[in-house]
């Protein structure tokens, strides 16, 4: 066009290097945000399974074992949960008692 100057190859390529700059740069922020909602994701099912879940704190010298809701903090113990017919199994147990925090036999009886 007249009255525009033209512009050099190397002008050019700068031109396309600075716009990939700028979207290898917005994929990244996306792949950021995904990576985090993935996370957060993960975060809530792993609360809703505790939630629906329970776990057995091992016996220890002179006090009985407990059985806890899989959300109580109180034993944050690395067992596996326990799901509810198993729940309730160690309930029936002379020793194994429920725990006077989260009082995971409501529900259960």
């Amino acid at each position: 066009m007249p009255g525009l100057p033209s512009l050099s190859r190397l002008d050019r390529l700068r031109i396309v290097e600075e716009y990939q700059a700028y979207q290898l740069d917005r994929t990244r922020q996306t792949i950021k945000q995904l990576e985090e909602q993935e996370q957060h994701e993960r975060r809530r099912q792993r609360a809703a399974h505790a939630q629906s879940s329970w776990k057995i704190q091992p016996k220890r010298a002179g006090t009985d074992a407990l059985l806890h809701r899989g959300s109580c903090t109180l034993y944050e113990g690395h067992g596996a949960f326990i799901n509810e017919l198993e729940a309730r199994t160690a309930l029936s147990e002379r020793d194994i008692g429920p725990c006077p925090v989260c009082r995971p036999e409501t529900g259960l009886t």
